[in-house]
């Protein structure tokens, strides 16, 4: 059976190691548009090259 005291400080402890973690992890895991944006160039790219190649 599960104990009904709740520990409202350990609930707090939690919540701002878990706030703390998530502030940190968001700012490690934002990435720059770049390298989506030079992918997709270079696959249109590869793809108007072989349909130039395929149609000469």
């Amino acid at each position: 059976m599960s104990d009904q005291h709740i520990d409202p400080a350990g609930n707090t402890q939690q919540f701002r190691a878990f706030a703390q973690r998530s502030e940190q992890e968001s700012k490690v895991t934002k990435k720059s548009p770049v390298l989506p944006i030079v992918a997709v160039v270079v696959v249109i790219a590869v793809i108007g090259v072989a349909a130039f190649l395929l149609l000469r």
